[in-house]
């Protein structure tokens, strides 16, 4: 389960408000990029946080509204579509997760980052940092930020669904499943569809 290790291994090296950021929705055919940021109040329990993608849907928007409630500082920022087919999708990742750090307020002075990439060849991680492989499972803020970002993706998923109702968005998420494409091959993309990912149709 996340801890507050991490956390206070910076704090000890001198930094004081130290955030986690995690991204959302990397490997969907259509939709946005999320990312999210989050510093939470040193030693802040929050049962059943965990990696947003072992955390029921239930769980995850009780989870949203305690982590925005007592959060000392929250962001979550997106790269549409068309910038992932522009900029591809790891400048994408790279420069949603760098918006949303840089939306803090208070600003954070160092940044916990899930995964092991911090820069594309357009993009990077300015804020100080560190890399962390599974951080969500392993960093409280880590961990809250996969929240963030998983349920406004979710959000504005269901939003489109709505507009697109032909390819039932509010399912699979943009995810690319049997359905999804059984759907695309019928209907051609739509505006949300990353172009770049649709090679295989």
């Amino acid at each position: 389960m996340p801890g507050w290790e991490l956390e206070r291994n910076a704090m000890a090296r001198g930094y004081q408000a130290v955030c986690g950021c995690d991204e959302a929705g990397a490997g969907p055919l259509a939709g946005r990029v999320y990312a999210g940021a989050v510093i939470l109040p040193d030693g802040l329990e929050l049962p059943g946080l965990n990696d947003s993608k072992k955390v029921t849907e239930k769980r995850r928007e009780v989870l949203y509204d305690q982590i925005i409630d007592r959060a000392v500082a929250w962001a979550v920022a997106w790269v549409e579509p068309g910038e992932i087919d522009q900029i591809d999708i790891l400048n994408s990742r790279v420069k949603a997760m760098q918006l949303a750090i840089g939306k803090l307020e208070p600003q954070a002075d160092f940044a916990l980052i899930d995964g092991n990439r911090n820069r594309g060849k357009l993009c990077s991680i300015d804020t100080p940092h560190t890399l962390v492989v599974k951080g969500d499972s392993l960093s409280v803020s880590i961990a809250a930020a996969s929240i963030l970002a998983k349920v406004s993706r979710d959000r504005y998923m269901g939003e489109m669904a709505a507009i697109y109702p032909q390819y039932d968005f509010e399912r699979h998420k943009g995810y690319p499943t049997k359905r999804h494409y059984e759907l695309l091959r019928e209907h051609g993309p739509c505006p949300i569809h990353r172009r770049s990912f649709l090679k295989n149709l």
